[in-house]
């Protein structure tokens, strides 16, 4: 049986905040088909979204026709602050964690997490410069400035941007095994050692 995997895409999201959680995901079907991963994108419908720095990508289903996902991937980007008001997206993310999807998020994802009251009591974390804006958008939100990513159970949430990269292998260590993130952390070469 498949185990579905979706990115959430939005104009004005952040390219590597889903691009990078993709590449691992999507690597994980592709080098071992075995372990039945399905992974796609899902936005409110099939038209071109605009990413934050200018890349257009084609989502896979619309949010409606997606089926259920076992992970949701929330990634941030400027495109959250209009979403914050976007009562349909709250309220699908609420609907997501209701029937038992874990979601994780990327960035300022936390954001919307938060709005949506996903995060209340809860501990989480965001990019840096929006660390502030996590804390007053829930209840009690124990947030965590120096973790690179939290994982609450249902719910886990990343830093920024590169973040989201830790996190998705963190995932994958969870979700099938350490030996199966190691392979993949390999196969894509993520090892980090900036050269600044």
């Amino acid at each position: 049986m498949a185990r579905r995997i979706a990115v959430l895409l939005f104009d004005g999201v952040e390219e590597l905040d889903f691009a990078g959680p993709w590449e691992v995901f999507a690597a994980w079907a592709d080098q071992f088909p075995d372990d039945g991963i399905e992974v796609q994108t899902l936005a409110t419908t099939l038209d071109a979204v605009r990413c934050a720095k200018g890349l257009s990508v084609l989502p896979h289903r619309t949010r409606a026709d997606a089926p259920a996902a076992e992970l949701l991937i929330v990634p941030g980007g400027r495109g959250t602050r209009p979403l914050l008001h976007d009562e349909a997206t709250l309220a699908w993310l609420r609907e997501q964690a209701g029937r038992g999807t874990v979601i994780a998020s990327v960035c300022t994802g936390a954001l919307l997490l938060a709005k949506a009251g996903l995060l209340d009591g809860r501990p989480a974390t965001t990019h840096h410069g929006s660390l502030q804006r996590l804390r007053e958008l829930g209840r009690d939100i124990d947030v965590r400035p120096d973790a690179r990513f939290v994982d609450d159970g249902p719910v886990l949430t990343a830093a920024g941007v590169s973040a989201g990269i830790d996190l998705a292998l963190h995932l994958v260590a969870r979700l099938h095994s350490v030996q199966r993130a190691r392979e993949l952390r390999h196969y894509i070469q993520y090892d980090p050692s900036p050269p600044v």
